[in-house]
């Protein structure tokens, strides 16, 4: 399982390295390129599967199904 995702700011294109949480999804994420409250996109369950370069731990658990946790 890959813990770590480049996370890409979609109002200013400020990337950072976040390690993402293994037991939840994260739904809010601060750019510390710009300050913007990112929040995912309608159909996916966090920041990670929205902005990021790898989904987060329960989808890649799921085998990319969507069996995310705020999805079940």
């Amino acid at each position: 399982m890959i813990l770590e995702s480049m996370i890409t700011c979609p109002q200013c294109g400020f990337q950072a390295l976040e390690t993402m949480p293994t037991n939840a999804c994260q739904y809010f994420y601060d750019c510390k390129g710009c300050g913007a409250l990112l929040k995912p996109n309608a159909g996916d369950c966090c920041v990670f599967c929205s902005f990021g370069t790898v989904p987060c731990p329960p989808i890649q658990a799921d085998g990319g199904q969507g069996g995310c946790c705020s999805s079940a």
